[in-house]
């Protein structure tokens, strides 16, 4: 059992608490202690303990907890349990591996028993066959071929859309006025991904595509796991259908031409040995290629503007060195806006994009001295571990400079900090991402002087990707007095 005590208390709230009678129900729900349960017994003669953890209440397990409170909970069962326990949410039993080296142990996989598998329970009707349910050399293969998608000549070649459709976009944003920064970004974002990655803007099919994506993310929590009626998990079903019928209908003429954009370079990719991607295979990677592509920068980036526009003087230091900018952008530019890539570092730190992680024992194996059998599904926190007071100092506080070399918090452990993953599955585009992230919020703080009122703090839903439940009102002003930008 850990020592540790919790004092864990995001910086800004959990829509749980909003919710009618949130708080009393998770006053309940904190007070209640279920009985410890062995998840497994370890092989006998074994020297490995038994993973500790408990059932919670019948049918629903603790998925309320799991979905509701989640960091809180996660808290919880580390201050009981340690950095290895289970417990049973969303209709199974999982393991949860929090803190830095259980994390490496199951990311790093120096035994190959955790498999990329542990994400079909969760989003595999959704985003079937994407590059993030593949294992091994199926997964190796299919990375390979993406790779070239994200070599630093095409990231060149992608900054010049991404600058030009931000600059575009963002010149069109009101003045002395109050904006919902993530609707605002995910629209540009969504754009920014259908031209990068499709080679043309969605225009009609925008709104439908839209909440179709979000619709297929939001699936994979559903506390009731059918197609009933317009629950969570029908949605989903229905959102993949829509998906695909977009994608498909478009293969014919992607496979017809030779365009440099990614759903092009998918239709005609072909390994040394003259293998090619099936049909299922291009419209399974553009379905989850272009949700990851603008989600998580949406999530990033309204994350970003958020702390800056309540951390004033940080604001106004990353824009000193964006108004020095002479000139285009070019990805030797963005390396030399460090003040803002030290923002966005502790952004994501404070809210990781892919707030949890899933994998599937292939076969028994150790996690940090505990005995896992194989089928197990386990979970993993970056959220969890970028809040760990034995790696960060004051880890509650915005400090970009925790980042800044001669500090380096993050470089206590090399997976201390992992909003991108890690492993052979580290996320593929996140140099990607950062630019354009970088771009947008670099854009914003050219012509734009941004706050939020006093005391203001983001409510956050974490029922799946984490989403500003108040779309992050953000007040815009023009950066001159009497400028018309």
């Amino acid at each position: 059992m850990s020592t540790a005590t919790s004092t864990w208390e995001h910086p800004d709230r959990l829509r749980f608490n909003a919710l009618p009678g949130g708080r009393a129900l998770r006053a309940v729900l904190h007070r209640k202690r279920w009985p410890h349960v062995p998840f497994a017994q370890p092989p006998a003669g074994s020297a490995l303990r038994p993973v500790d953890g408990s059932g919670g209440l019948p049918v629903i397990g603790r998925s309320v907890e799991a979905l509701l409170d989640g960091p809180r909970f996660t808290q919880r069962c580390y201050d009981t349990y340690g950095p290895v326990s289970w417990n049973r949410a969303f209709g199974i039993r999982m393991v949860t591996a929090l803190g830095p080296d259980a994390t490496q142990a199951v990311l790093a996989n120096a035994d190959k028993a955790f498999s990329q598998t542990g994400w079909e329970y969760f989003i595999g009707p959704f985003f079937r066959r994407g590059l993030m349910l593949l294992d091994a050399g199926e997964h190796m293969l299919h990375r390979r071929i993406m790779q070239e998608a994200f070599v630093r000549d095409r990231l060149a070649t992608y900054l010049n859309r991404v600058d030009e459709l931000a600059q575009k976009d963002i010149a069109g944003w009101p003045m002395h006025a109050q904006v919902f920064m993530y609707p605002s970004i995910k629209k540009l974002s969504l754009d920014i991904a259908s031209d990068i990655f499709m080679g043309g803007e969605l225009d009609a099919a925008a709104d439908r595509l839209h909440t179709a994506f979000v619709d297929t993310v939001r699936a994979g929590t559903a506390v009731v796991r059918k197609p009933i009626g317009n629950g969570k998990w029908a949605r989903g079903l229905k959102g993949r259908a829509v998906l695909e019928e977009f994608f498909r209908s478009r293969l014919p003429a992607k496979r017809a031409t030779d365009g440099d954009d990614l759903f092009a370079a998918l239709c005609h990719a072909r390994t040394d040995d003259g293998e090619t991607f099936s049909d299922d295979d291009v419209v399974s990677h553009m379905i989850f290629l272009m949700m990851a592509a603008h989600d998580t920068s949406t999530i990033t980036s309204s994350a970003v503007v958020g702390q800056l526009a309540a951390h004033p003087e940080w604001q106004e230091k990353a824009r000193a060195e964006s108004l020095a900018v002479d000139g285009p952008l070019s990805l030797d530019v963005l390396d030399s806006l460090t003040t803002l890539d030290l923002c966005i570092k502790e952004t994501l730190r404070i809210v990781a994009p892919v707030p949890s992680l899933a994998r599937k024992t292939v076969a028994d194996t150790e996690l940090v001295g505990h005995f896992v059998p194989a089928g197990t599904l386990v979970g993993i926190s970056p959220w969890f571990n970028h809040y760990m007071p034995e790696i960060w100092s004051n880890p509650l506080a915005f400090d970009p400079e925790r980042f800044a070399e001669g500090r380096r918090e993050d470089k206590q452990h090399r997976f201390a900090y992992v909003p991108f993953g890690g492993g052979a599955h580290k996320c593929i585009g996140m140099t990607f991402g950062v630019n354009e992230v970088k771009t947008l919020v670099h854009h914003l703080l050219r012509t734009r002087r941004f706050t939020v009122p006093p005391g203001y703090r983001t409510t956050w839903d974490l029922t799946s990707l984490p989403v500003p439940a108040d779309g992050m009102p953000v007040q815009l002003e023009p950066l001159h007095q009497g400028s018309l930008r």
